[in-house]
């Protein structure tokens, strides 16, 4: 998306936050919406899809520190403010002409377009992408040494399972030849993946710029990601809890593992699977699961009645005494 489009599209308000929310709560707000309105549990529903790619949209933009900063410094400018981006012999060069359609469909892999922000135009404008009046060989354009090429940015979305296996995917440029991109695994959402000389062509035979491909990653019905831990809420029953059980718990692309809850176990302890988290270069995580007791909503009169008998022979204890007696220091 160029940044003219940043005029005319208030990420915030598309994502119900405050200019000043922290990068966190940001995360919390949007993992929220994306789960109301992820295609997976609106089958069929165009609204919901078209709001899902307008909050993913804006997250990828807020979500990095840097662009975040970009996009306030070009909204703080007003919504009556156009560039023009230098043009080459025979063409207009526009804003719109030289960024508008750069990536379109490619390789079963939906893209959208992003822009040279407002530093990419000065930067540009003056030979350096620094937005320094001097290039890093020195001189204005053409005054000293060759040029590099401008970068390009492109964002692409992808399921939460290939994210953690990796893959590679394909870019094609409305007029150039597909870009192939291997994307690591272990990806997380938001994150940048640069491509040395894959941007725009230098103008006067300098080093070409590069392609910086933002990831969105979807969010994934079961699995949520810790860092490189996944985490996974179980449901047990009362009785499984209560007196010990082995249960099934699910992995990511796997067949499920068994775990042993021991007797007493309470409701938010968390049980590990060593090694069936996220595996990067950085290392390995774990499956964390914790325990959700599971109650019952319906009983029979036979159930109510052994479970009253159940109540009758435990001891007289009150399990808040402690917390309220606490809570009154």
């Amino acid at each position: 998306m160029a940044s003219q489009d940043w005029f005319d599209k208030d990420f915030y308000k598309i994502l119900g936050v405050s200019k000043d929310i922290s990068e966190a709560d940001l995360k919390k707000t949007y993992r929220k919406l994306a789960r109301q309105y992820h295609p997976d549990s609106n089958p069929g529903d165009a609204k919901a899809e078209a709001k899902f790619k307008e909050i993913s949209e804006a997250h990828s933009v807020l979500a990095d520190p840097e662009t975040r900063r970009e996009y306030d410094q070009v909204r703080a400018m007003g919504s009556g403010a156009r560039f023009t981006a230098p043009g080459r012999p025979g063409q207009a060069g526009g804003f719109e002409d030289v960024f508008g359609g750069m990536f379109g469909q490619g390789g079963g892999r939906r893209t959208s377009t992003q822009g040279a922000s407002f530093e990419d135009l000065l930067g540009g404008m003056f030979g350096g992408a620094d937005n320094s009046f001097g290039s890093s060989t020195g001189g204005f354009r053409g005054a000293g040494g060759p040029t590099r090429g401008r970068d390009f940015t492109a964002t692409t979305t992808l399921d939460f399972l290939t994210a953690i296996r990796g893959e590679t995917i394909k870019l094609q440029p409305a007029d150039g030849a597909p870009i192939n991109v291997k994307v690591p695994a272990g990806v997380s959402d938001g994150q940048k993946i640069r491509l040395k000389g894959k941007g725009e062509p230098s103008p006067d035979g300098g080093a070409p710029g590069d392609l910086v491909l933002t990831v969105t990653v979807r969010t994934h019905p079961v699995f949520e990601r810790d860092g490189l831990n996944l985490r996974v809420d179980v449901p047990v029953t009362f009785v499984e809890a209560t007196l010990g059980a082995t249960i099934d718990v699910p992995t990511l692309g796997g067949d499920p593992v068994r775990l042993r809850v021991a007797p007493g176990t309470p409701s938010g302890r968390v049980l590990r699977v060593k090694g069936r988290g996220v595996t990067t270069p950085k290392g390995q995580g774990d499956l964390l699961a914790t325990v959700q007791i599971a109650v019952p909503s319906h009983l029979s009169s036979e159930a109510r009645g052994h479970l009253e008998a159940f109540a009758a022979a435990m001891p007289k204890e009150n399990p808040r005494a402690e917390l309220i007696a606490k809570a009154r220091e």
